[in-house]
């Protein structure tokens, strides 16, 4: 799969994790200093599994996230500017500032939208492959989904209601070994998430989250078999947050060290490991990476800028995008 990459695919996939990153970065301190209301779920330490999976989809597929909601319309290539202004629940958001941080939408590049509620993306995701299918239409359906999410009800329904079905639905389970601050092995007597696929006679795989490629690679292959009726497929990726399971929570629940945490981001970090590759295996050169973040940051300066000069929705625009308008 990899042959399949052109120098500005790769370039592209850089771009969009170094989006997520400084994105994310910037947004904790606008959440900081009270100008993101509600909580901040981010996902610094797993854009590698983010774009990696993304990157295997074409624009008009279907993608389902979570309530760690920045990282995947990034990662599908949605624009910046809506996406901050949504932080800042300004009228410009991509859901007219009254989504926020944990319900984005961009429709415009198949990202169906993120939900607060754990596991409920699974059946959102099956539901946009059965359309798919009935329509008689090649898109795919990509759900990611917390590790915890792997323990609701949602997730045998959706998966199996989509085995039965041979919809061609992925679903990515990015396992970051917490739910909150409840490691994974206190929640289940199973190792690993995608050894479950087995019970819903459906292919499961298990990949470093790290690696970009290697995630590329995994969902290629499984959006390959969905395109051609072959049914979904359970992609587990080992992955890692670095923040909390929200940002400025102000306390310390004791959970995990600062070494695990360290560990992680000196040896394991997604844009590093990448950004070695490019360097080596593929021959770019380190003007052209720095030169290529020099622009993203600019972008996320840009989508500040416009989201703090962007109004707030009028509060006659409360009852707006509730019910859909009645047919004549």
């Amino acid at each position: 799969m990899k042959g399949k990459l052109t120098k500005d695919n790769l370039e592209e996939m850089l771009r969009r994790m170094l989006r997520i990153r400084h994105f994310e970065n910037e947004a904790i301190t606008l959440h900081k200093n009270g100008l993101v209301p509600g909580s901040l779920h981010t996902s610094q330490g797993q854009e590698g599994e983010i774009v990696g999976a993304c990157a295997a989809l074409r624009l008009d597929d279907y993608m389902v996230g979570n309530h760690r909601s920045h990282g995947h319309p990034i990662g599908k290539g949605a624009k910046l500017r809506g996406l901050m202004a949504e932080l800042l629940a300004r009228k410009t958001g991509v859901c007219g500032g009254k989504g926020g941080s944990m319900h984005l939408a961009d429709f415009s590049v198949g990202s169906l939208g993120e939900t607060s509620i754990v596991g409920s993306g699974i059946p959102v995701a099956a539901g946009a492959a059965l359309g798919a299918k009935m329509q008689g239409i090649d898109r795919v359906s990509l759900c990611f989904f917390g590790d915890g999410a792997a323990q609701e009800g949602t997730f045998h329904e959706g998966i199996n209601m989509a085995a039965v079905w041979d919809l061609p639905a992925i679903f990515l389970c990015e396992n970051n070994g917490y739910a909150v601050s409840t490691p994974l092995h206190k929640a289940t007597r199973s190792e690993n998430i995608a050894d479950r696929a087995a019970g819903y006679g459906i292919p499961g795989i298990i990949v470093d989250g790290q690696d970009v490629l290697a995630v590329y690679e995994a969902v290629a292959e499984a959006v390959e078999r969905a395109r051609a009726g072959k049914g979904p497929s359970l992609i587990e990726a080992k992955t890692y947050r670095y923040i909390d399971h929200a940002a400025n929570l102000g306390r310390d629940l004791g959970y995990r060290t600062e070494a695990e945490i360290e560990e992680w981001r000196s040896k394991r970090d997604p844009i590093q490991l990448f950004t070695d590759c490019l360097l080596g295996e593929f021959g770019f050169n380190r003007d052209e990476i720095i030169a290529l973040e020099e622009t993203v940051k600019a972008e996320v300066a840009d989508a500040i800028a416009f989201a703090k000069d962007s109004p707030f929705p009028d509060p006659s625009e409360a009852w707006t995008d509730v019910y859909a308008p009645a047919a004549n």
